[in-house]
C-alpha cells in the first residue's frame, strides 16, 4: 500500500490542448479519494496518468516515494477496474481472476488461494466455473473487481465501475466497493460523474472543473462550506438554487434584499462568516439549497424575514419528499461562473431580461402545493450560502477561503 501524489501535474496535447493543469493532489495510504466533475473536466485523463495509460507532460507523480512518470504501466504495482468488464468470454469465473496471475507467473498453489479468497469476499465462490455471459451485469463487475483484488496491488484505479448498471445495482454496489476497500485497507482513486458516488463513497472528494482541481475535502465539507459557485452549484442535487441579493444592515443586524422580498440573517450565520460584514450595501450571489426550503403551511411558525412568496410552476412527487420548482421576484444569479457552471451541467442558459428567478424546494410529502398555486416558502437561514460574484468565490472568512483549496 502506498500514497500516491501529484506534484503539479499536467496533461497538454500536441494541439496545445490542455486536459489536466497543474493538479497537486495528496492521497494518503489507504484513502479512498474520489475524482468528481461533468464530463471533459480531465478527470478520467488524470486516472490514466496514474495507469500509465497517458504521459505525463508536466511535474511529477509518485507511488509512495518513487517518481512513476517514465515508469511502465505493467511495472507501477496498480490494478485498473474499466468502465467496461473487460472480461475473456471464453474464460470462466476462475481464470478471468486468475489471467493477471497467471501472466505474472506466480504459483499455481498461490494463484488458487488467491483466487478463492477473493471470490469469497466477493460472494463468487458459486460462480467460478461460470462463463461471464451466464453472470448478471453486478457479478460480471465484481469478477472484474477480483481480478484486481488478486494482483495485491498498492493502489486500485477506478475509471467510472458502475455506470453500465442499473440504479438498483449501483446501490448495491456502492455499498460493496466502499466495505471492500476498507476491509482491503488499500488505496483508491475512483472516477465517477456521478455526485452521489461521490459523496458516499469518498473519505475525500477533488472537485475538478476544466482540468484543474476545485476544491478537495470531505464530502460533508464540500456541501457545507463550498469554496465557489461551481462546487455549490455542483454538489448536491437538486442543484443550489443561486440568485442575485443585496446585503444590507437591518436593525443591528443583517438582511439580504432579493427583488422585493428580505430575508433577516441569523446571528450565528453572520458570526461564522465574518467577512459578510464588508459586504454591507453591496449585491452578492446568494445560494439557497432545495433541502432548505419548505412549503411554511407544513412547517408551521416561522420567524419575521425567514420565508419567500412564490408561485408554483412544476411539481414533481417523489414518494418520500416533493420537488416544487417555483419563481420569485427577483434576478437569477447571472455572472460568468454561474453561466459557465449552467453550460457544464448541462442546464438552459439563463435569459439576461429575466426578472424571475426559479427556486427548487424540496418539501415534505405534506405539502399539497399545486401548481400555479401561490405559496409561502419558508428558508432555512442559518444554512444560506454566499458567494462574490466578482471572482465567484465563497464569502467566508480568510481561514475558511483557503481550507480545502486544490493547493492543499
Amino acid at each position: 500500500m502506498a500514497e500516491v501524489s501529484f506534484d503539479r501535474v499536467s496533461k497538454v496535447y500536441p494541439d496545445g490542448t490542455r486536459a489536466v493543469s497543474s493538479i497537486q493532489l495528496e492521497i494518503a495510504d489507504q484513502e479512498f479519494m474520489v475524482l468528481v466533475g461533468p464530463s471533459g473536466c480531465g478527470k478520467t485523463t488524470a486516472l490514466r496518468m496514474v495507469a500509465g495509460l497517458e504521459e505525463i507532460s508536466e511535474g511529477d507523480l509518485r507511488i509512495g516515494d518513487r517518481v512513476i512518470n517514465d515508469v511502465p504501466s505493467r511495472d507501477r504495482d496498480i490494478a485498473m477496474v474499466f468502465q467496461s468488464y473487460a472480461l475473456y468470454p471464453h474464460l470462466s469465473v476462475y481464470e478471468n481472476i486468475a489471467f493477471g496471475l497467471r501472466l505474472k507467473k506466480v504459483p499455481k498453489d498461490e494463484i488458487d488461494r488467491r483466487v478463492r479468497e477473493a471470490a469469497h469476499v466477493l460472494d463468487l465462490t458459486e460462480w467460478l466455473k461460470r462463463k461471464p455471459r451466464n453472470l448478471s451485469g453486478g457479478q460480471r463487475q465484481r469478477v472484474a473487481m477480483g481480478r484486481a483484488i488478486v494482483r495485491e496491488p498498492q493502489a486500485f484505479l477506478m475509471d467510472e465501475p458502475l455506470s453500465n448498471l442499473d440504479a438498483k445495482l449501483r446501490v448495491q454496489m456502492r455499498a460493496e466497493i466502499a466495505r471492500l476497500q476498507d476491509d482491503l485497507g488499500v488505496t483508491t482513486i475512483y472516477v465517477t460523474h456521478d455526485q452521489v458516488e461521490a459523496m458516499t463513497m469518498g473519505d475525500r472528494v477533488a472537485v475538478m472543473r476544466r482540468g484543474e482541481l476545485q476544491q478537495v475535502a470531505t464530502p460533508q465539507e464540500l456541501y457545507d462550506h463550498p469554496l465557489n459557485v461551481f462546487v455549490g452549484g455542483f454538489i448536491g442535487s437538486p442543484a443550489m438554487n443561486l440568485i442575485e441579493a443585496t446585503l444590507e444592515r437591518d436593525d443591528g443586524g443583517y438582511a439580504v434584499q432579493l427583488g422585493d422580498q428580505r430575508l433577516a440573517l441569523p446571528e450565528q450565520l453572520v458570526a461564522a462568516r465574518p467577512a459578510l460584514a464588508q459586504w454591507a450595501g453591496r449585491e452578492l450571489v446568494l445560494g439557497i439549497r432545495p433541502e432548505s426550503l419548505e412549503d411554511a403551511s407544513v412547517a408551521g411558525a416561522a420567524a419575521d424575514g425567514s420565508r419567500l412568496r412564490a408561485r408554483v410552476k412544476l411539481r414533481e412527487a417523489l414518494g418520500s419528499e416533493v420537488d416544487v420548482h417555483a419563481t420569485i421576484a427577483a434576478r437569477p444569479a447571472q455572472t460568468d461562473e454561474v453561466r459557465e457552471l449552467q453550460a457544464d451541467k448541462g442546464l438552459e442558459a439563463l435569459d439576461a431580461r429575466a426578472s424571475e428567478a426559479t427556486v427548487v424546494g424540496r418539501l415534505s410529502p405534506k405539502s399539497r402545493t399545486v401548481e400555479g398555486d401561490a405559496i409561502e416558502l419558508s428558508v432555512d437561514t442559518t444554512a444560506l450560502h454566499f458567494f462574490d460574484p466578482g471572482n465567484g468565490l465563497g464569502i467566508y472568512d480568510a481561514a475558511a477561503q483557503t481550507e480545502g483549496a486544490p493547493s492543499s
